[in-house]
């Protein structure tokens, strides 16, 4: 059968509830979101004369929650109108409702009576056909389905989203030996192409995959820590994004998640896994029993490993000593392989090294590695048949940008097992078998696709539903030009990928040279040109580095030139006479954000945080940026209405600094453009999807642009209006001296300069005013204090 998701019953309204609700308002879906009906009514609810009859009373618990969540930051909806999608309601009387429900997913406590007790309703109202799935995380899933008809437990699973789901990309999914399998089948394409998850099949064993060795590698961590006598500042240090995991590391991660979860899940898996040889690393250290007692739990009460505290310096993050059981100030943690490790961009190089240093930092990993690679070859075939379901779910639900085969992979299979032997562990047979059979890696790169080692026949396999994605990484037989900084990858079909490595993707000649020989080579050999990365973000802008060394060394013709570079680049990728696609996500800022802006088509993925920042550092948008927000009021302009807002709407959203929160928001700042361009959920099939509309357009015909003599300003009139606004900004102390005098400059260049009238001007007149306005901002000294603490400290200094 074909089947279709329109509308999603959501049953529970806790903090994982309501943001699987948002999730699927957010991909357009209406969503039914319920909850229990209070027992009595509340203080405030009774003053005003209400009882438990009342529809406000009856809904308020689905209710506040469900505002709670809308309001919390970061946002669980991509864009908040998407709220309108929610409709609530409550088990007692509306669970009748979920008869024209497509999909319903239980959300409600931990409790498997209680279950029961909801899925009896379920079964009452549901129609045959429809999904029933349970989020749990520590249930097993065939118990629920107990006593259930057969229709029922037919289309019965489990589907584990990730706190919160908006943003990590984790679904498991965990069939019952009942589930049929189209419909596995049909949620884990569904989970992938309509959410942008990635779907990972699981056993369905305690905590399942990723919380299984995610906690593991934790409560591993807590071990070594009082082994090695280290604290948390030190071990944080260790485990975040020096090593490609999260900014939140352990200890962080811990306080986010909860400590008290993080101790049920580890404390399940003891209970539940008597044959797990590593079971004593579960159970629970004396600090972490004393942490819980203390309901120091983390973030939910206020304070855990780490507690924020407000002094007359300002907030200030406080740090557990574990031996004292007492708050103090954060420790810089100094570790000479950390230190000489952090230049190091390629972080497989950076991993390597790090693994292979002797100071404290090295026996750290080496001693966490071994623990970590013992336990995941005991996994396999426990809780995954397959290796990679282990890589893929620890990189979609705990961030990690290596996977854990993927990493005993790159410091070596053989020296693993070494590390393994020599701390006492042991290594499961069939990693030995693998070795013996000639095979040397757990992954292999054979003509663009990879290939994973497989138990059962003793050989490898492709990687499942990888055909939709395209990985630059492993393609590098398929570059066909580069430098430094660039690789120009042929994926085929006639169409080139540019993608550039820098420190955050930065953008600096080098990338500017890749651009230019990218387009030769496309515009001579290829029928269209994708610019994208595999990268954890698309660009964090121009290479502020540089700018603040040409200015602060007053080479101002030097400074032009770079300008003028950038603004050829950009209107280059806009008059090539190939289509050029630009596929942006996470960090899209600054010229990342020109570049997305001068393309013929933009294939966002969904988290795409895209914004013109360069006010903040006491500039204009240099890179054509500022003429095109001004290009794309004139073209909303229409006979006969007042011109003018539409101008200041474009404006502010460069004057302050707008940057979208997701893709969706990007299109309503007019960043992205209605009917042009278009936002990949998956982040993983971004490449492809840009790949494919490359083709289309220039299957289409794709004829060179003209460039534009037409863009309409609006000269004094509109200046004199924007220029009010900001004095009386100014007068009222909401912003500084220095940001009216970028304020005031960004107004000249949008209005066309000083005319007497509106008129119609031409591309390159509003590049040459834009230009003209960076250039004398750079000259400022206040602008330069912002630039080199952006350098120093990563924000700018208000001034």
């Amino acid at each position: 059968m074909q089947r279709r998701i329109n509308k999603v019953a959501v049953l529970g309204s806790g903090v994982m509830g309501s943001r699987i609700a948002c999730l699927f308002a957010g991909v357009g879906v209406k969503v039914l979101l319920l909850d229990i009906v209070p027992k009595e009514p509340s203080d405030a609810e009774k003053a005003k004369g209400l009882t438990t009859e009342h529809p406000a009373v009856r809904n308020r618990i689905v209710n506040e929650a469900l505002q709670a969540a809308i309001k919390s930051n970061p946002s669980p909806l991509y864009s908040k109108e998407d709220a309108r999608h929610i409709k609530t309601g409550n088990f007692t009387d509306d669970m009748k409702s979920i008869a024209d429900c497509d999909w319903v997913i239980e959300v409600v406590v931990e409790n498997l009576d209680i279950k029961k007790k909801v899925f009896e309703q379920v079964e009452q109202f549901r129609k045959p056909g429809t999904l029933i799935t349970s989020n749990t995380s520590g249930i097993p899933i065939h118990l629920m389905a107990e006593g259930r008809s057969e229709d029922f437990q037919k289309h019965f699973l489990g589907t584990h989203f990730f706190n919160p789901p908006r943003y990590l990309r984790l679904l498991e999914i965990i069939p019952t030996p009942h589930t049929d399998p189209a419909v596995t089948d049909f949620l884990m394409h569904y989970g992938d192409l309509y959410l942008g998850k990635t779907t990972v099949l699981c056993k369905d064993t305690p905590a399942f995959i990723a919380n299984r060795v995610g906690v593991f590698s934790i409560m591993a961590i807590f071990h070594i820590m009082q082994e090695m006598g280290l604290g948390i500042d030190e071990v944080d240090a260790l485990t975040g994004p020096v090593i490609g995991r999260p900014k939140s590391a352990t200890f962080r991660t811990a306080d986010v998640v909860g400590i008290d979860t993080l101790v049920k899940v580890a404390k399940g898996v003891a209970d539940n896994c008597p044959n797990d040889e590593a079971r004593a690393i579960m159970e629970i250290p004396p600090f972490l029993q004393k942490v819980v007692e203390n309901n120091w739990l983390g973030d939910k009460t206020g304070q855990g490993f780490y507690k924020k505290t407000k002094g007359a310096g300002g907030k200030e993050i406080l740090t557990l000593d574990l031996n004292t059981m007492e708050y103090g100030p954060k420790v810089k943690a100094k570790f000479a392989s950390v230190e000489a490790a952090k230049p190091i961009e390629d972080l497989k190089q950076r991993i390597k090294m790090l693994a292979a240093s002797s100071d404290k930092a090295g026996q750290f990993y080496q001693a966490f590695h071994a623990r970590l690679f013992s336990y995941i070859s005991h996994r396999i075939p426990e809780i995954a048949d397959d290796l990679y379901k282990v890589d893929d779910a620890m990189k979609a639900g705990f961030g990690w940008e290596i996977g854990a085969f993927e990493t005993w992979d790159l410091l070596g299979v053989e020296t693993g097992i070494k590390t393994i032997t020599d701390k006492g562990l042991t290594v499961a047979s069939w990693v030995q078998d693998m070795l013996a059979a000639g095979a040397k890696s757990f992954y292999k790169i054979e003509n663009g696709k990879k290939y994973y080692y497989d138990l059962a026949t003793k050989g490898y396999k492709p990687v499942p539903g990888e055909d939709a994605f395209i990985i630059l990484e492993n393609k590098s037989n398929n570059i066909i030009w580069k430098n430094s900084a660039c690789n120009l990858y042929d994926l085929g079909d006639g169409i080139v990928s540019l993608e550039w490595k820098t420190k955050m993707n930065t953008i600096g000649g080098e990338v500017l040279e890749g651009v230019h020989k990218s387009i030769d080579r496309a515009e001579k050999d290829f029928r269209g040109l994708i610019l994208a990365n595999d990268a954890a973000n698309f660009s964090a802008g121009a290479n502020v580095g540089m700018i603040f060394m040409l200015a602060a060394e007053q080479e101002f013709d030097e400074l032009d030139m770079a300008v003028r570079l950038f603004q050829k680049s950009t209107m280059r990728l806009r008059y090539s006479s190939i289509p050029v696609v630009v596929a942006p996500h996470g960090l899209t800022l600054g010229g990342g954000c020109e570049m997305s802006l001068h393309a013929d088509h933009v294939q966002a993925a969904a988290e795409t945080y895209i914004g013109l920042v360069e006010l903040g550092v006491g500039l204009i948008p240099g890179g054509g940026g500022t003429k095109e927000l001004t290009l794309r009021a004139s073209d909303q302009y229409r006979e006969g209405q007042i011109e003018n807002p539409i101008l200041q709407e474009r404006y502010l959203t460069i004057a302050q600094a707008k940057v979208a929160t997701s893709a969706q928001e990007a299109f309503e700042l007019g960043l992205l453009r209605e009917g042009i361009d278009a936002i990949s959920l998956n982040q993983s099939r971004v490449i492809a999807d840009a790949k494919e509309k490359a083709i289309e357009l220039a299957n289409a015909g794709y004829v060179k642009p003209i460039e534009r003599t037409d863009i309409r300003v609006l000269g004094r009139s509109a200046l004199g209006a924007i220029l009010t606004g900001i004095n009386a900004t100014h007068f009222g102390n909401y912003i500084s001296e220095h940001d009216a005098k970028i304020a005031r400059k960004l107004a000249y260049v949008m209005c066309g300069g000083d005319l007497s009238e509106p008129a119609l001007v031409s591309e390159q007149y509003l590049l040459d005013l834009e230009r003209e306005a960076f250039l004398s901002l750079s000259g400022e000294r206040k602008t330069l204090e912002r630039l080199q603490s952006v350098l120093k400290t990563g924000k700018p200094v208000r001034n």
